[in-house]
């Protein structure tokens, strides 16, 4: 057994303001998703995206937020926030979901490349090889926290959480970390060379991105200890899961139903 790395949440504190690590990790994905999406950019000349770079993600950030809150509300606790509908605002207290945050971004991403006339498919190409950074800082942040731990285990490298109880659990928040970051990122990034390269069919990334993470996920989850005021479903499957299996399900779709049109600059 590994003793759990009790790392104070708050970096700094100044009154009641508090900077938290796991805010910074949200900023850290931010900029690092700003930063590779703008050397694409420049590097396959996608002009008419560079003119709408900033505007969409500003659009984005906002529809990342509203998702990741609304489907935590909506997916893992829905009589919680039925009753007590003035806290679904106060994001501060916990409660994000990344398939909900998922949601938003390809929305809000919708709605944005429809107005300004931009390539959907492609756009959500170029961002999405991104993604697992920012997925993977935020399970980091989950780990820091000690929350969305794993199930009771015995393996050497067990620990003892501070809000799991008194016995060893797996630290799944890590094993997220590695695969659906810096795993799936490498593999995103990788592909995103053929991509361009090849003119593979718009769509292609984010269709592997679906079913990569999906995948991960699935797996992921019989480590992962239940969400408590959902336990399994069906005594079955975990929230999670049955959220991936829907995901895998678009990614294969989208696969099979790619427009024929390849992407350019």
């Amino acid at each position: 057994m590994l003793p759990y790395p009790a790392i104070d949440p708050v970096i700094v504190q100044f009154g009641p303001l508090q900077v938290r690590w796991y805010g910074l990790m949200y900023v850290l994905g931010f900029a690092a998703s700003y930063l590779l999406v703008h050397r694409q950019i420049k590097k396959y000349r996608l002009t008419r995206l560079g003119e709408h770079f900033e505007n969409l993600n500003l659009a984005l950030i906002v529809s990342l937020v509203l998702g990741a809150r609304l489907g935590y509300v909506l997916f893992y606790n829905p009589a919680y926030y039925l009753a007590h509908p003035l806290e679904i605002p106060a994001t501060w207290q916990g409660g994000m979901s990344f398939h909900g945050a998922l949601i938003g971004l390809l929305v809000g991403g919708y709605l944005y490349c429809r107005r300004a006339g931009l390539d959907f498919l492609q756009t959500a190409d170029v961002y999405i090889v991104t993604t697992p950074i920012g997925l993977g800082l935020g399970r980091l942040g989950n780990f820091i926290n000690g929350e969305l731990f794993g199930r009771i285990a015995d393996v050497p490298w067990a620990m003892v959480f501070p809000q799991g109880g008194p016995l060893p659990r797996h630290p799944s928040q890590l094993y997220e970390c590695l695969l659906e970051g810096v795993v799936l990122f490498t593999l995103l990034w990788s592909a995103k060379n053929a991509y361009w390269q090849r003119s593979w069919q718009r769509g292609s990334l984010l269709a592997l991105f679906l079913i990569g993470y999906g995948v991960i996920r699935t797996v992921v989850e019989f480590f992962r200890e239940p969400d408590a005021q959902l336990g399994f479903l069906f005594d079955l499957l975990t929230m999670g899961q049955l959220l991936s299996g829907l995901m895998i399900a678009a990614g294969l779709l989208l696969l099979l139903r790619r427009p024929l049109a390849k992407a350019t600059p």
